[in-house]
């Protein structure tokens, strides 16, 4: 059983993809951005570089097509107007079984806490609404936070720091291969949830311990999951 090694005290939260099904304007804007500024960036692959800082995600495309690294300067601009068309879309739906999930976790007296690589303010201020209650400040790691983002295993160490805990102690729920990679890195039992258009192989590769294909699925294994444990 993955958990026999954890004495579980914390959960660990990605945001997109895991508590709202936000990716699919994500991957829209970054390819909409990136073409006005003659950089090619699919919508596919944006989802394969889900967790990353914005800044490093626009240095590797520029680099694939310059040969060089992009400035601050433009990087600032690129990520600008990408932010401006994220936030042109309509409001990103909570995740189906995210409430649900977090509810349980709670009630196990489990700490929540929130590991993002995104720094769209307009989805961080929605966590109150849609999960109220839930989220606290002091226990959030964005990419305000980090100097190196996913899949670098800063966050979700940081994550640990700010929950008082130990590797041992932590589960983290990912739905992006570079999240993964993040939290293994971070010697963290991982649970991935494929709620994207990746292969499961991919999340699979990154080293995710157990995987499911919703967090509706997650939330309803969750009882069975830790009675497993206990």
């Amino acid at each position: 059983m993955i958990l026999d090694n954890t004495n579980l005290k914390a959960v660990l939260f990605d945001m997109d993809g895991v508590l709202f099904n936000s990716m699919p304007y994500h991957s829209k804007a970054w390819n909409e951005a990136m073409q006005e500024f003659n950089l090619d960036l699919s919508r596919e692959e944006a989802y394969m570089h889900e967790g990353r800082t914005g800044a490093g995600t626009i240095n590797i495309v520029y680099q694939r097509q310059h040969g060089t690294d992009a400035t601050e300067e433009l990087i600032e601009n690129i990520y600008q107007v990408k932010s401006r068309i994220f936030n042109s879309f309509p409001e990103a739906q909570p995740m189906p079984g995210a409430l649900e999930l977090l509810q349980k976790v709670k009630a196990a007296g489990l700490k929540i806490i929130l590991v993002t690589g995104s720094g769209q303010r307009s989805l961080l201020d929605r966590l109150q609404v849609h999960y109220p209650n839930m989220f606290t400040p002091e226990l959030m790691v964005t990419a305000y936070d980090v100097k190196h983002g996913k899949p670098h295993p800063e966050p979700y160490l940081l994550g640990l720091e700010k929950g008082g805990i130990k590797a041992n102690e932590a589960l983290v729920i990912e739905n992006a291969p570079l999240g993964v990679e993040a939290a293994v890195a971070a010697k963290i039992c991982t649970i991935a949830v494929n709620t994207g258009p990746i292969p499961d192989k991919a999340l699979q590769d990154a080293g995710a311990n157990l995987l499911y294909p919703s967090m509706q699925c997650l939330a309803e294994a969750w009882d069975k999951l830790i009675s497993k444990k206990q």
